[in-house]
C-alpha cells in the first residue's frame, strides 16, 4: 500500500561475527516472517548478512524444523530460485484474551494461523469462575493440538490493565471483582501452564496483531481503535508498537469529550463502547449479545443500532481529530467484535462527520477497516511469545521492510 512519503526505514540487520548465531538466526526468521517466502539471496540482501552465512543459517533452521524449502520458482531472468518459508508446525503458541464479557483461548502455529479456539462467556470476569474455566479450556486446547502440544513455546495474555474496574457498568455484585486487585495474572497462568507467559493490555495486543498481520504492514504511523464491550486502542509510531511508560498508550476510551453545559466531561468510552449498545438492546428486551453479531443489523434492532451510531461516530470523530493534531497520523485503523458490516458503517459515518471538521494546519488521516476482527486481542496475545522466542529483539515489533528494493 502506498501511503505517500515515509520516514527512512529502521531495520535490524545481522552480524557476520562469530558468537552471534542465535541473533542472526532470529534476523533471518524475522525477515521471512515479515516478507513471506524468500530466496536466500533476498534474505541476504534484507539482513545484510553474507550469502555464506545465510546459507548456513537457513540449512540449520531447516534441520531444526523451523523453515522449509518451497518448490523452485522458474520463469524469471537468471537462475531459478528456491523460496524459503516458515514451517507452520515449527512451533506453536497459545493466546488468551481475558475480557470483560468473555474468555478466549486459541492456539496459533508458527506462521500465525489459528489452529483452535475456545470461548467462555460471562456477564463479568469473576476470577472464582474464570480460572477454572481457563484451566479446562487450556486442557481442551492441548488435546486439540495433540502431539503438537510439545512444540508450544509460550503463552500470551491480553487483558485490560484494570480488570477489577467498571463494576457498575458491567452489573457485577459489590466486591465481585475486588479479588483482581490481589491477582498476578501472569504468574497465575504460568502456574497453570508451566510455560513462560507474556502480557499486554488487551487493545494493545489487538494493535500488535494488526501491525504484524493486517493493515500495519503498509503503514508506519497509525492509531488503532478496537470497539468491544469498551473502546480502546494502541499506537504505532515509526513502524513500532508504542506502549508508553505505563503500557497504556492509545487509551482512546479515556479521551474526554466536549462538556455538555455544567455536567462533567464524559469520556469516549461512555459514548462509543459496545456496552452502550448492549444497554439499549437490554432496555428494549433484546439480548445484549445481539450487539456483537448480525442481529444488530436486523430490522427489529436497527433503530437502536442507528441511535447508538448517531452518538458514537461523532464522539469517535472528535477523539480522532485531537489525536491527528497531536500525533500527525497516516491512518486510523478501526476494528471491533461487531459484525463486519457494522464496523464498516462506523467507519463510513465517522468519515462523514470528519468531512465537516476544519483540517487547516494538520493532515487528515485515512480511516481503514481492521483486518483481524473479533480475534484480534487473543491473536495479539499469541503473537507475544512468538516474538519473545524468535524475533531478534524482545521489543515489539520490527517493521516490514516495505520500502526495500529487491
Amino acid at each position: 500500500m502506498d501511503t505517500g512519503s515515509r520516514s527512512p526505514l529502521k531495520r535490524t540487520v545481522g552480524s557476520n561475527q562469530v558468537g552471534m548465531r542465535q541473533f542472526n538466526e532470529r534476523i533471518v526468521l524475522q525477515a521471512i516472517r515479515l516478507h513471506g517466502p524468500l530466496p536466500k539471496a533476498d534474505v541476504a540482501r534484507l539482513t545484510r548478512l553474507s550469502m555464506q552465512t545465510v546459507s548456513m543459517i537457513v540449512e540449520r533452521l531447516i534441520d531444526d524444523g523451523l523453515l522449509a524449502k518451497q518448490p523452485r520458482v522458474r520463469g524469471r531472468i537468471g537462475q531459478p530460485s528456491v523460496p524459503i518459508a516458515l514451517r507452520p508446525d515449527g512451533a506453536f503458541t497459545i493466546g488468551i484474551k481475558v475480557g470483560r464479557r468473555s474468555l478466549d483461548v486459541l492456539a496459533m502455529d508458527f506462521t500465525g494461523q489459528v489452529c483452535s479456539r475456545d470461548v467462555f462467556e460471562y456477564a463479568y470476569p469473576d476470577p472464582v469462575t474464570l480460572f477454572p474455566a481457563l484451566e479446562s479450556r487450556l486442557a481442551r486446547t492441548n488435546e486439540a493440538l495433540g502431539a503438537r502440544a510439545k512444540k508450544v513455546v509460550g503463552v500470551g495474555v491480553a487483558a485490560p490493565l484494570w480488570l477489577g474496574g467498571w463494576r457498575d457498568f458491567l452489573g457485577a455484585p459489590p466486591d465481585a471483582l475486588n479479588a483482581w486487585n490481589d491477582i498476578d495474572i501472569r504468574s497465575r497462568i504460568e502456574t497453570l501452564t508451566g510455560l513462560p507467559v507474556e502480557f499486554a493490555k488487551d487493545t494493545m495486543a489487538a494493535c500488535a496483531a494488526e501491525l504484524v498481520m493486517g493493515q500495519g504492514r503498509g503503514i508506519h504511523n497509525f492509531l488503532y481503535l478496537f470497539v468491544g464491550t469498551f473502546i480502546g486502542g494502541g499506537l504505532v509510531i515509526d513502524g513500532r508498537l508504542h506502549g508508553g511508560p505505563h503500557g497504556n498508550a492509545g487509551a482512546v476510551g479515556s479521551i474526554p469529550l466536549a462538556r455538555d453545559g455544567s455536567k462533567p466531561a464524559r469520556q469516549l468510552l461512555h459514548a462509543a463502547s459496545g456496552f452502550v449498545l448492549e444497554k439499549l438492546f437490554t432496555d428494549a428486551g433484546a439480548p445484549p449479545a445481539a450487539a456483537h453479531d448480525h442481529r444488530a443489523l436486523s430490522p427489529d434492532l436497527w433503530r437502536l443500532t442507528e441511535q447508538w451510531l448517531d452518538t458514537a461516530c461523532p464522539a469517535i470523530a472528535s477523539a480522532l481529530t485531537n489525536a491527528a493534531a497531536l500525533l500527525d497520523l497516516e491512518a486510523v485503523v478501526i476494528d471491533g467484535e461487531f459484525d463486519r458490516q457494522l464496523v464498516r458503517e462506523i467507519i463510513r459515518r465517522t468519515e462523514r462527520v470528519l468531512d465537516r471538521f476544519e483540517w487547516e494546519g494538520m493532515a487528515r488521516p485515512q480511516l481503514l477497516e481492521g483486518a483481524i476482527g473479533a480475534d484480534a486481542r487473543a491473536m495479539g496475545g499469541a503473537i507475544l511469545p512468538l516474538y519473545a522466542h524468535f524475533a531478534p529483539m524482545h521489543e515489539l515489533f520490527l517493521k516490514p521492510a516495505a520500502d526495500v528494493d529487491y
